[in-house]
């Protein structure tokens, strides 16, 4: 791992096309988690981890939980910012807190709390966080003694 670290809240930013869309110009609801996908990998890139490197090491993330909250559509050429905040983390898992908002207003489109497991990719079983992965969530560490904040079960 690089000594780059990345701010708790990772903000990425998106532009809406027409691809993402529905014949009424709104958002798809499942381009959302594309959006969410985005931005905890660009989060994972800018603390210098490698997702190559972690394939030849025979590691892969998979979405193991998903929570979402539709509030309001994101429609064509909307532009958004979605964020990626890691808030907890286990021996096999890491879990992110999510928002997606329209940049114009300010105006909050949805929230997710994203569950990530660590895999082998050889056999799809449970593999434990890579070291340099489980240094970059305890670096986001922002309230080590409140139980429900980024904290290792």
């Amino acid at each position: 791992m690089s000594d780059a670290q990345a701010p708790a809240v990772f903000v990425w930013p998106v532009r809406v096309y027409i691809e993402d869309t529905d014949a009424g110009g709104i958002v798809f609801h499942a381009r959302y988690l594309h959006y969410m996908e985005r931005a905890r990998t660009e989060w994972v890139r800018s603390c210098g981890v490698g997702l190559r490197a972690g394939m030849a090491d025979n590691i892969s993330y998979v979405v193991q939980r998903l929570s979402i909250h539709y509030a309001v559509p994101a429609v064509l050429d909307d532009e958004l910012t979605v964020t990626a905040e890691p808030v907890a983390f286990g021996r096999v898992w890491m879990e992110f807190r999510q928002r997606v908002a329209r940049v114009q207003d300010g105006k909050q489109l949805c929230e997710a709390t994203v569950r990530v497991a660590c895999i082998a990719l050889d056999s799809g079983r449970p593999k434990r966080l890579p070291e340099n992965m489980r240094e970059l969530l305890e670096q986001n560490r922002q309230y080590p003694e409140t139980k429900h904040e980024l904290s290792q079960e």
